[in-house]
């Protein structure tokens, strides 16, 4: 164990080209999901927070069932719809980064919306009652939520990111974890481990500790300023 911890040290400092590109691979696809989850959750959940239409009941228990979709399922059904014989097979995302995307994408979207929707819903009717009295229209409204919201949409992407960075289920299956190309550290780190090469795994757990601690200092220090 000492032996293999000083030796993942060793690999970290020296620079290495597999851990270099297997990180930034992951960073790529972990920022860009979940940036667009973001992008695409936080208006749904906005939605979902502050406007009463019918079926809302029935989209949000959806959505609160999709936040713990299993990412092996998802992972499945992303490879059906890109191999040879899925309907998107022309788009060629399997095996892919882009088609790793995908897939974060469609784990990370009603994560982001379900906690922006728990988020806009406390702040909701304060700020609509403060619009009605100054006159202003429903895009104002919507706009002035979201606007109050910022900093636990800051935490929200954080969180996402986070999850982005933990996948390994969705992403192994439509990505396959090929070298210099699609693997990620947790596929490389659970690779590695089962082929008995414990100082790259250890070296790539030691880099996502260390990305899993630069995120929690940044929610704390929102946390912190949303309190004050």
């Amino acid at each position: 164990m000492g032996s293999a911890l000083r030796e993942a040290l060793q690999m970290i400092l020296s620079g290495s080209s597999l851990l270099g590109n297997i990180v930034v691979v992951t960073l790529r696809m972990s920022l860009a999901s979940s940036l667009i989850a973001l992008a695409a959750g936080v208006p749904l959940g906005v939605l979902y927070g502050s406007a009463s239409f019918p079926g809302r009941k029935i989209l949000l228990i959806l959505n609160r069932t999709f936040m713990g979709f299993p990412p092996v399922v998802c992972g499945l059904l992303c490879y059906l719809m890109f191999s040879g014989v899925g309907p998107l097979r022309g788009l060629k995302l399997l095996y892919t980064v882009e088609g790793m995307i995908v897939a974060q994408v469609l784990l990370l979207i009603p994560i982001a919306a379900g906690m922006t929707e728990s988020s806009v819903e406390a702040i909701a009717p304060a700020v609509k009652e403060t619009c009605r009295g100054m006159g202003l229209n429903r895009r104002r409204t919507l706009t002035l939520i979201i606007r109050e919201s910022r900093y636990q949409i800051v935490t929200i992407y954080i969180l996402a990111l986070g999850r982005a960075l933990a996948e390994v289920g969705a992403v192994s299956i439509v990505g396959g974890a090929i070298a210099y190309k699609t693997n990620v550290m947790t596929t490389a780190i659970m690779n590695d481990t089962g082929s008995g090469d414990f100082k790259t795994a250890l070296a790539l757990g030691i880099i996502l500790f260390l990305l899993y601690l630069v995120l929690t200092i940044l929610s704390s220090a929102l946390q912190g300023r949303m309190k004050r």
